[in-house]
């Protein structure tokens, strides 16, 4: 690979507007090949190469391509060139694949050999043009949603072709044409009159030529070598349907000898009009080609300005070939999206894009510097001033007050009690920018400071300049920089000149200070999104030095997600788990939503352990009120355990009337086996396999979910039996399911070994909310008793009124279990758990000795129990879940109805369970495609993961007191996932 000056264009050649169009007859254009009918392609392919196939035309711009399917072998692709390509250049082509296909670890489409060529030429309507026939590669191209692991898989296979390509030798086929972006200027000059909407025309020409400046300040240092031209989504093939992680190239049709960055700016611009893929995500490809072909400083600067370039040659084109050839339809729909690249590409200054290429690859982005200035306020004092706190962590914003829209007023207006102007801070990621239910990254991160003041400010010149007097505000320029000041009045005529100390005019209650490189001035926005707000810094200046005391900028404070994650690696137990490979750092909980230290919303749709809304505020009061008060262990006589045994107990049929206050499920499970145990004298449990009940010793030994321990089944005590999970879709059908696991109690029995307790969620859940066959617990549950055992219902995940139409899993059911256990939901995030029995069973116990829980049952544990219960009953926390739960449901079933995938939908109110499935015939998992599903309902702020021991179901189990509006959201969400994909 080397640089190549005489490569460089004459940097005096841009677009041309003054001459009309010529229909083609430009130097760097292509004309239209002739039509060619199905009919008359099957025909070239028989007499020419002597294949018997149907044809069928695929899209192109400017070729002819056919799909030749054969009875007998596999398909072939005909592929006609344009008129103007030469034998010489589509040989080069057959031997780029054959490097590609050798080099590059990916298929490529060799093409046959007649006869020692791969050319043969044809002619149609006195046209004669080349053609050969290619392997045609199975497999679909990218489209829709791409994932990150597509976005970063597509950057490395562009690396890899480079590198595959960068000694290839064909001289004879080098050539000047429209999408060699080295010819970018000539080519736009010739396509640019077939844009018929003039303002469409001039944003073409002025966004290409301000790039093309950039480009060409280095273009004599950009290597060259042969690439591949059109490496885009659509010419990459997948044949993983569930990744669509390409794994073949097709379409060598642009190979040329031209800059090999420019390859990767064509990459990167075809990633720009898909769903969820917007620049810092299509900067993962960038980042992975650079691992593979790192690129070089010059390359780095033009990267962007190329894609800038490919962008304005993509729409022009279109325009041209719908000029030139009407009927190319291929070429009509494609507009919609270059359209979109455009706007995308287009969508920050240049010098922001290029920040965020440098940001991709781990290189500083140089900060600017403010010139000299003194003080904008220089009246005040730096006691005269206080930082208002708006972050997701602000101590201002609790109990939703984020969420007011005179949220940013309140707080500021509430600092001046005991200060002259309160500043928020530059850098600062605002909570109060953030909605709940929104999609997208939220535009968030201030670019400025905003100043309000107790009263009347007059605002002095930082430094010397000129006044422009505009509608975003007084602008004051000096040199390379320009302050925007919005908000204060000024008796200054536009274009008045000042010197540093010079009173600018007076300030009233609030003031935006922004300081922006010159030339970028209001096209500055006032927040940007985190993922842009780095780069926005290569023209954005914190303009706090002008304040005075210098409040620090919020972004120094900026939490690294990365490094917390590395040093929880570091201390925590690898077996204990985080969700997602890098997870959001999450700072604040309100009702179902959580907000990471971004200041990013998500809808919760997970946490069935904050079961009445995440910092309730009488949750947050009751403990603050006990904890002032007492907390102590359970051993002390207290009122508070007291009277939360006594509600506990109120809620369960009789004989159910005896409570054992502990801190967690596990805890619950553990003990309601011992109790079992000592009742019966004998250890012999029955579980139902595919379920999870926790992680002490016996707990565990009655979890036999392989998704939480592959080893489950293997690794069991002698003592635990188990029976098959009762699910209809797969297996017996759901009235067998409990004559099986009566006849497994009866072997038991007969061979000496009759169980001491049999353990079962009443609803699956740990299945995501799969109902049990009706009469399931009363057949099992008399089978067992009647050989001494107990019925203990496995309450922790689905009871306590989460269920909407049943408080009790049980209840569903038509039984009474011997035996609850209960946790999660009764303490919304504070560690309790219960165990309810009958007194007769708790006295057995008894008789084994004592039964202690230091914190079970705690003054604050009590307190915290007895407001659950509450708030639950004053705020109708079941009836919602009946209600909002029941339409949650209805809309996910028809969401089915349209998406074969979604093949069920499991579970009642706040305990849903969608099922995705490959085949609803055979009832195949969908595991991977679940997986990819929650990470993409992540990236569009749904909180969610699969569950199951095939992981193919999503377990929604949101806090009580989801709204409709968010069961809408999730819907939405998960639509747009299946129908975009993931």
């Amino acid at each position: 690979m080397s640089a190549d000056p005489s490569a460089s264009p004459d940097p005096s050649a841009g677009p041309d507007q003054g001459s009309g169009p010529d229909q083609g007859s430009g130097t760097l254009t292509q004309p239209a090949p002739p039509d060619i009918s199905d009919a008359l392609a099957a025909r070239l392919a028989r007499d020419v190469w002597g294949i018997e196939a149907s044809a069928r035309a695929l899209g192109s711009h400017q070729d002819r391509n056919f799909l030749l399917e054969r009875d007998d072998a596999s398909p072939l692709l005909l592929k006609i060139a344009n008129p103007s390509v030469t034998a010489v250049e589509l040989e080069a082509q057959s031997a780029a694949a054959v490097r590609i296909a050798e080099r590059a670890g990916c298929r490529a489409p060799r093409a046959l050999v007649v006869g020692g060529a791969t050319v043969r030429p044809v002619t149609v309507g006195g046209v004669e043009m080349q053609a050969r026939v290619l392997e045609f590669l199975e497999g679909a191209t990218l489209t829709g949603h791409l994932s990150r692991a597509a976005v970063e898989s597509l950057g490395t296979l562009a690396g890899r072709v480079a590198l595959a390509l960068e000694d290839l030798d064909a001289p004879a086929a080098e050539r000047s044409h429209q999408w060699d972006l080295r010819h970018a200027p000539g080519a736009l000059a010739e396509l640019l009159p077939f844009v018929d909407d003039a303002v469409l025309r001039e944003r073409l020409a002025e966004a290409s030529a301000a790039a093309w400046a950039e480009v060409d300040a280095v273009a004599a240092a950009l290597p060259v070598q042969f690439i591949h031209g059109d490496l885009t989504d659509d010419n990459v093939v997948t044949a993983d349907r569930v990744t669509r992680l390409p794994d073949g190239v097709i379409d060598l049709g642009d190979l040329n000898r031209t800059w090999a960055v420019g390859e990767l700016a064509i990459t990167v611009s075809s990633l720009l009009h898909h769903d969820g893929v917007d620049l810092p995500a299509a900067m993962r490809a960038v980042t992975a080609y650079h691992r593979v072909r790192p690129l070089s400083p010059p390359e780095l600067r033009a990267l962007w300005p190329l894609v800038v370039v490919r962008a304005a040659t993509l729409v022009a084109s279109a325009h041209h070939v719908l000029a030139t050839d009407p009927a190319n339809a291929y070429a009509a729909a494609n507009l919609l999206h270059e359209r979109a690249i455009l706007d995308a590409a287009t969508s920050v200054p240049l010098d922001v894009a290029s920040a965020l290429v440098l940001q991709a690859l781990g290189q500083a982005v140089p900060e600017p510097v403010l010139p000299p200035a003194q003080l904008l306020v220089p009246w005040l004092i730096a006691d005269d001033v206080v930082v208002a706190d708006l972050s997701p962590t602000s101590p201002h914003l609790h109990e939703g007050r984020w969420l007011a829209a005179s949220a940013e007023h309140d707080v500021m207006s509430g600092c001046l009690d005991n200060a002259r102007v309160a500043v928020a801070r530059f850098g600062e990621a605002r909570l109060t920018r953030s909605r709940p239910l929104d999609p997208d990254e939220p535009h968030n991160v201030a670019l400025g400071v905003e100043l309000r003041f107790a009263d009347r400010q007059p605002l002095a010149a930082p430094w010397a300049g000129v006044v422009a007097v505009t509608s975003a505000g007084v602008l004051v320029g000096t040199g390379d920089w320009t302050l925007r000041l919005d908000g204060m009045r000024t008796a200054l005529d536009d274009g008045s000149a000042v010197e540093a100390g010079d009173l600018l005019g007076e300030a009233d209650e609030t003031l935006w200070v922004q300081v922006v490189r010159a030339g970028v001035g209001a096209d500055a926005p006032r927040f940007a999104p985190r993922g842009l707000a780095g780069a926005w810094r290569a023209v954005v200046a914190d303009p706090s030095p002008l304040v005075p005391g210098h409040p620090a900028s919020s972004s120094s404070g900026a939490v690294d997600g990365a490094a917390l994650l590395a040093r929880r690696d570091a201390v925590f137990a690898d077996v204990q788990e985080h969700y997602f490979d890098d997870p959001p750092v999450m700072v604040r909980g309100w009702r179902e939503h959580l907000v990471d230290a971004d200041g990013r919303v998500y809808l919760d749709t997970l946490n069935n352990v904050t079961s009445v809304g995440h910092a309730h505020p009488r949750l947050v009061d009751a403990v603050a009120s006990q904890w002032r008060l007492l907390n102590t262990n359970s051993r002390f006589h207290y009122p508070a355990v007291v009277e939360f045994s006594e509600r506990l107990a109120a809620l369960l049929p009789e004989p159910l009337d005896t409570v054992f206050l502990v801190n967690s499920g596990s805890e619950a499970v553990d003990l309601a086996l011992r109790l079992g145990q000592a009742w019966s004298g004998r250890r012999d449990v029955l579980a139902v396999r595919e379920a999870y009940h926790g992680w002490t010793y016996l707990s565990d030994a009655v979890s036999t979910s392989v998704a939480d321990n592959p080893a489950a089944l293997e690794t069991r005590p002698e003592w635990v039996h188990t029976v098959p999970a009762p699910y209809g879709h797969r297996g017996a059908s759901p009235a067998r399911y409990a004559d099986g696991a009566v006849a497994e109690v009866e072997r038991l029995a007969a061979e000496g070994t009759p169980v001491g307790a049999f353990i079962a969620e009443p609803i699956f859940g740990n299945a995501g909310g799969v109902a049990l066959p009706g009469g399931y617990l009363d057949a099992v549950y008399a089978a067992v008793r009647a050989h001494g055992g107990l019925a203990i219902a496995d309450e922790v995940q689905v009871g306590y009124g989460r269920l909407g139409t049943w408080f009790w899993g049980f209840e569903q059911q038509g039984v009474v279990p011997d035996i609850v256990t209960v946790a999660k939901a009764m303490g919304s995030g504070h560690p309790l758990g219960a165990v309810v029995t009958t007194r007769e069973i708790a006295e057995r116990y008894r008789e084994g000795g004592y039964f202690f829980s230091s914190a079970g049952g705690s003054p604050v544990s009590s307190a915290v129990g007895l407001a659950v219960l509450d708030i639950i009953r004053d705020e109708r926390l079941q009836e919602n879940a009946r209600e909002v739960g029941g339409y949650l449901k209805a809309r996910l079933e028809e969401l089915g109805q349209r998406h074969p995938l979604l093949a069920a939908v499991h579970g009642s109110g706040f305990y849903l369970g969608p099922e995705f499935v490959r085949d609803r015939g055979t009832w195949e998992p969908a595991t991977a495609e679940t997986a990819a599903i929650c990470a993409r309902l992540r990236e569009l702020g749904v909180i969610a993961q699969p569950t199951g021991d095939h992981q193919n179901i999503l377990k929604l189990k949101p806090p009580m007191c989801f709204s409709r509006e968010s069961a809408d959201a999730v819907v939405a969400a998960l639509d747009r996932v299946l129908t975009t994909g993931w």
